[in-house]
């Protein structure tokens, strides 16, 4: 099995999100060290977070599995079901499915990193919990959504527990 020169990876910056939310992932950087090793089942990569920075916007995959585990520095796991305090070593995982956003943020004073691996399902839907938005993925495109389905046209507020738009 060839070694990966991590080094050599490119490290990605910016984000597929429609503005506003994509200058929010500011800080974040990335390597996708399986798709440089030619996987195509499975992603891994490694993030990095800059203080003051975080992965993503709290998300949930409906066929993708996620694990993670923190390289370095220290993060907050910010869950709908709560936040967990994580250090190198430490790791969770998200089945495909369950509808729990998560997404890791960097609070500290310095720079965090952690490898992420999950399942690359050839269509995929991802629900963002805090902003109506979801994203489906077909073919190597994205497409945004609000959550009933409706094509994004930007931000709206999302409807209060019990209530519907």
């Amino acid at each position: 099995m060839p070694k990966i020169d991590i080094a050599s990876v490119p490290l990605r910056t910016g984000s597929i999100y429609p503005e506003p939310y994509a200058a929010a992932m500011a800080g974040r950087s990335s390597r996708r060290l399986g798709r440089a090793a030619g996987l195509t089942q499975f992603g891994a990569n490694i993030v990095h977070l800059e203080p003051g920075a975080v992965a993503s916007l709290r998300h949930w995959h409906l066929r993708e599995d996620e694990f993670a585990v923190v390289l370095t520095g220290s993060l907050v796991l910010a869950e709908d079901s709560g936040e967990t305090a994580m250090q190198p070593g430490d790791c969770a995982a998200w089945p495909a499915g369950v509808a729990n956003g998560h997404r890791f943020e960097n609070r500290s004073d310095a720079p965090a990193s952690f490898l992420v691996i999950g399942t690359s399902a050839a269509d995929e839907v991802a629900t963002y919990t805090q902003v109506d938005m979801k994203i489906h993925m077909a073919g190597g495109k994205a497409r945004f959504t609000y959550h009933d389905g409706s094509d994004w046209a930007g931000p709206r507020d999302l409807p209060a527990k019990g209530e519907s738009k």
